[in-house]
């Protein structure tokens, strides 16, 4: 008899804490989903890490010509899409014409170390910026790549 008695107040102990932890917990989301939304909304509004350098942080388009390329510039979590409307041969020329790229002629053509305002340099932190094409690495350098009407590109920045 005492064992089923102390078996029912422990039970009855159980529920009572479960209810209160259940009380304080709705309480609780509401405050923290407060300073979640304000957080995000500071960190939209100034990037951080390497996009704090970044010209452009959100998709945007530019020219005017015949082809329709998009390159994706992808660095750390984030990534923005420029589509290019160009007449450009290479997507090198497409990129320059624009300002989106900047590096130096090296012996395989043009080495970036900037994209979108954002520096990867090797001899610094081991970061290059790695061209792909639909997610497949692109055997030749960004001022010899051809372009055509509807491609899509990848520049991330990597380690």
């Amino acid at each position: 008899m005492k064992t089923k008695l102390l078996a029912l107040i422990m039970c009855a102990l159980l529920l009572f804490s479960l209810a209160a932890c259940d009380a304080s917990e709705t309480e609780t989301p509401d405050a923290t989903d407060a300073v979640t939304a304000d957080t995000t909304e500071d960190s939209e509004t100034t990037p951080e890490g390497i996009w704090a350098d970044a010209t452009y942080t959100e998709d945007k388009t530019f020219g005017d010509g015949a082809k329709k390329v998009k390159v994706e510039v992808k660095a750390e979590e984030y990534s923005v899409t420029f589509t290019i409307l160009t007449d450009a041969e290479t997507l090198g020329d497409a990129l320059l014409a624009h300002s989106l790229v900047e590096g130096e002629a090296g012996a395989y053509g043009l080495y970036i170390k900037k994209v979108n305002g954002m520096l990867a340099d090797y001899d610094t932190d081991q970061t290059y910026w790695l061209l792909t094409k639909n997610g497949e690495y692109v055997m030749s350098g960004v001022d010899t790549t051809k372009i055509t009407d509807g491609e899509h590109y990848e520049l991330t920045r990597t380690k």
